[in-house]
């Protein structure tokens, strides 16, 4: 059996679409904080991600293939997480306007005690955002659940990226092209 451990709606759709309509979904109650002390947004990215499939782990059976994954978004070192509130998400927004920041996904699949851990980057330029964009935007609801306070999968919409470099599946929160490459590893 497939478990993603993960309560992400944009990771289920594309481990359905993708990969199998046939899996759990088994939510993590780990605390992500416990990692920010490694500093670096690609070994938080990692640990959490590690983490969280290290506790799914243990509640299913080591025949099971365990999915975890975390995403973050970063800019000059600043890990810019989901809004608090709506004044939070025009603050964020306005900090990625017209400027180039990363999203780094971490992905662990465990089973049958061998353990894959990767990460995989990507780079996103957003468009100079008016505040009236921004308000509009953020009007919608979409972007107070995300990292970053936005989705690319909304850019036909808004317009908000003017261009990204490497995974488009990375962005929304789960690189399924390596994701696909690293399970034929590990069976």
């Amino acid at each position: 059996m497939i478990v993603l451990a993960s309560k992400s709606p944009r990771r289920k759709a594309l481990i359905s679409e993708y990969l199998t309509s046939d899996f759990l979904t088994y939510n993590c109650d780990i605390d992500e904080d416990l990692s920010l002390h490694l500093v670096d947004p690609i070994l938080i990215v990692r640990d959490i991600a590690k983490r969280k499939g290290e506790f799914a782990y243990k509640n299913f059976n080591k025949e099971d293939i365990i999915i975890s994954a975390d995403t973050i978004v970063y800019i000059d070192k600043t890990i810019l997480g989901k809004p608090k509130d709506e004044d939070d998400a025009y603050r964020i927004l306005k900090l990625l306007s017209n400027k180039t920041h990363y999203v780094a996904t971490a992905y662990s699949i465990i089973h049958n005690n061998k353990c894959i851990l990767k990460h995989v980057i990507s780079e996103v330029t957003f468009n100079e955002l008016s505040d009236e964009l921004i308000r509009q935007y953020i009007s919608s609801k979409s972007p107070l659940d995300k990292a970053g306070a936005y989705g690319i999968q909304d850019n036909e919409k808004y317009h908000i990226i003017k261009e990204y470099k490497g995974s488009y599946y990375n962005i929304v929160g789960l690189p399924i092209e390596e994701l696909l490459e690293s399970l034929n590893e590990i069976k």
